[in-house]
Order: C-alpha cells, then sequence, then structure tokens
C-alpha cells in the first residue's frame, strides 16, 4: 500500500469494473470509498494479492465522540421546505444509497461512501448547545427541523440518546421542532412528543421509499421495514402528533410506480401530510448509486439510469435550485402528476396546519402582559 497524489473522480463505468468482483457488503448500501474531493492524498490497492489486511470483513461500525461548536444551522436551501435544522449525528449507519448527505461527510474529513456509514460523528454536547442557543436574546422563535441531514433515530440514538435530549431541552422552552426519520426507535420517545403535541410544538414525518421488501433492504439496509414504519405513524397519530410521510426519492424504474400504495397504506394508519422528492446524485453519490444499481438489478439497471438522465437534462443531478428535487422533462412530470392525484384522492394536505411559535419561553422569562 502506498500513498499517491489524489487524482480526478473515475468514471462510474470504470469504477464499476473494478468493484464487481469484490464480495458484496450485505447490510450496507455503498459497496466502496469514493474519494474525498478535498483530500490531497489517498490510499489505494496496487497490488490486492500482496495485501492481507486491507479487505474490510466485517465493516463494524465507528462512533466518534467529538464536543461540537454549534449545533442549530441556518438552512439557505428553499427546496428542502425548513429554515434551521440540528443534527446530532454525522453520517448515517441506515445506510441508504441515493443520501444526499453522504457528500457532506467529505467535509469531516471521510468519505461519502462506506465511511459515511461506519465512521459516525456522535456530537455529544448537542442538548448543552441547544440550551446556549435558545438562551441568546436574538434568537427569534422559528422551528427547527430535527435531523435534515441524516437520520436523528439512526442506531446510534439507542447508546446516546442525544435526540430524546434534545426534544427535552425543546420542551422545556416550547421551541417547535419537526421530525423527519425513518426509524421506528422514534416510539421510545412517544412521550415527550405526546406532551409537544398538546402544545402544537411538534410534528414528524416517517421516510417511506418502498413497500417491496427485497427493494428496501438493499436500498436502505439498515432501516426499519415498511410494516415497521407504517406502526410509526399509528402510534404516534393516536397519541395526538400530527403525522406524515416523506416519498424521497421517487426512482424512475425502480420505485416510483409504488407512490399510490405508499399513500394510501400512510393514510389508512393516520398520516395527514405528504411530500416528495425525485431522485438526484449530486456529488459522489452518481458513483455509489450506479454501482449499487447494476450489482444489485442488472436486467434494469441501464433503463433506470437512462431515466434518471433524462429527468436531469441528461446527467443525474441538477444543481439548480426549485428543478433539483423534482426534476423536468416528462418522467418527472409524470410522477408529479401521480403525486398530487392520489394526494387529492387520499385528502393529504387538505389541512392547514402550523407550528406554534407563539408559546416560546425562556426559563425564568416573564410571560407577556395583554
Amino acid at each position: 500500500m502506498r500513498v499517491k497524489q489524489k487524482q480526478q473522480q473515475q468514471d462510474p463505468h470504470a469504477r464499476e469494473g473494478e468493484e464487481q468482483g469484490k464480495n458484496y457488503h450485505t447490510g450496507r448500501g455503498a459497496q466502496f470509498n469514493t474519494k474525498n474531493r478535498f483530500q490531497k492524498d489517498e490510499k489505494t490497492r496496487e497490488h490486492i494479492e500482496g495485501i492481507d489486511d486491507w479487505e474490510e470483513a466485517s465493516l463494524p461500525t465507528q462512533y466518534l465522540e467529538q464536543e461540537s461548536k454549534t449545533i442549530v444551522n441556518k438552512v439557505e436551501s428553499p427546496d428542502v421546505g425548513m429554515g434551521y435544522s440540528m443534527n446530532p449525528y454525522a453520517g448515517c449507519e441506515h445506510g441508504c444509497i441515493y443520501c444526499y448527505a453522504r457528500n457532506v461527510h467529505e467535509y469531516w474529513g471521510y468519505s461519502a461512501g462506506l465511511d459515511f456509514e461506519q465512521k459516525i460523528i456522535v456530537k455529544k454536547n448537542a442538548p448543552q448547545l441547544l440550551r446556549k442557543f435558545l438562551m441568546n436574546p436574538k434568537w427569534v422563535c422559528h422551528p427547527i427541523m430535527l435531523s435534515g441531514n441524516t437520520d436523528c433515530y439512526q442506531p446510534a440514538e439507542q447508546t446516546y440518546r442525544l435526540t430524546r435530549s434534545l426534544l427535552e431541552v425543546c420542551l422545556e422552552f416550547n421551541q417547535p421542532v419537526g421530525i423527519l426519520t425513518k426509524n421506528s426507535w422514534i416510539l421510545k420517545d412517544k412521550d415527550i412528543l405526546a406532551e409537544m403535541a398538546k402544545k402544537q410544538l411538534v410534528s414528524a414525518m416517517v421516510s417511506i421509499t418502498s413497500m417491496d421488501e427485497n427493494l428496501r433492504r438493499v436500498m436502505e439496509p439498515r432501516t426499519t421495514t415498511s410494516r415497521q414504519k407504517l406502526k410509526v405513524i399509528e402510534e404516534l397519530s393516536q397519541a395526538g402528533v400530527r403525522m406524515g410521510i416523506m416519498m424521497g426519492p421517487m426512482i424512475p424504474g425502480l420505485n416510483e410506480h409504488e407512490m399510490q400504495r405508499i399513500m394510501k397504506a400512510a393514510r389508512d394508519h393516520g398520516a395527514t401530510f405528504t411530500a416528495y422528492t425525485f431522485i438526484r446524485l449530486n456529488g459522489a453519490i452518481q458513483f455509489l448509486f450506479r454501482d449499487w444499481l447494476f450489482k444489485n438489478f442488472p436486467d434494469q439497471a441501464d433503463k433506470v439510469w437512462h431515466l434518471i438522465q433524462q429527468s436531469h437534462d441528461g446527467k443525474g443531478n441538477d444543481s439548480r435550485w426549485g428543478v433539483r428535487m423534482r426534476g423536468e422533462g416528462h418522467i418527472a412530470k409524470l410522477v408529479s402528476q401521480q403525486y398530487k392525484k392520489y394526494g387529492k384522492l387520499y385528502r393529504m394536505n387538505a389541512e392547514e396546519w402550523s407550528l406554534n411559535t407563539s408559546i416560546f419561553r425562556r426559563p425564568g422569562e416573564q410571560g407577556k402582559l395583554f
């Protein structure tokens, strides 16, 4: 093994051929580490037969604890429907192959590939940072999204319970939050979510991209089943929490035909609102996704790949705001029409509702006099 200067990102066709002979890493979405665009040097295999310890047989997950400087981030993008977000974890063990947050892991010095799923950064002081942030008199209450980047209920939460602590701080301040998750661990916080719901301080979305377990198992390998996700919606809606679903991403030729089935099932279990995104393969994700696609669905991979390209002006990604999350062209238009049709049929997004920002109070602060 030697260190050499980083080169330009390889064409996916070349990478695909290089990786095809390796054993498939069951339980992981990505099958290799892409190059980090911020690193000058990289480690490579020059003679595979001469290296006995290179292969990552068990691919264990590592939790890397750190003290962060900030926890609440202002969101500049107009496409994601949130003004502020907070993420107690960076990297995500769920391993969703399409996840746009993979690219962010490069800022931490890691790869968007296997590193993103294996090396989980734990912001241990997140609750203290949130309290400090909310105590700042310059903060004018706006809803904050938990997480918006990586899943706040990923397996690390079972050990660290940072999301639980963040919710406790929010309840103390009457700070409204939105939640997006694809993990049933959120049910462990049903008690505090129900309390927040009484004050209209929380709404939650469960991400459901497919009801086909064979597809989910390889596309989102460490997420919970669709049946469990529906159970989450049902239990929390019965506890008074406003529940919705995120159908994202919709991938032509793989799961876009399931939109009606997902909406109906979610509605039957208590969901009242919904959203969707169209697949976009920004940065390193296009290389990871293409490798995954041809390994898991070789017979239909070419068709799916070309349908994605047709929806992004011949590319795997379009970075233009207002277009990048929806795509364009007749395929993307059909998905959009389907979403509107079934959303109306199942009475999704029919209610006028918003999180309550009027009761935010700092501890010890006197209420307004009327």
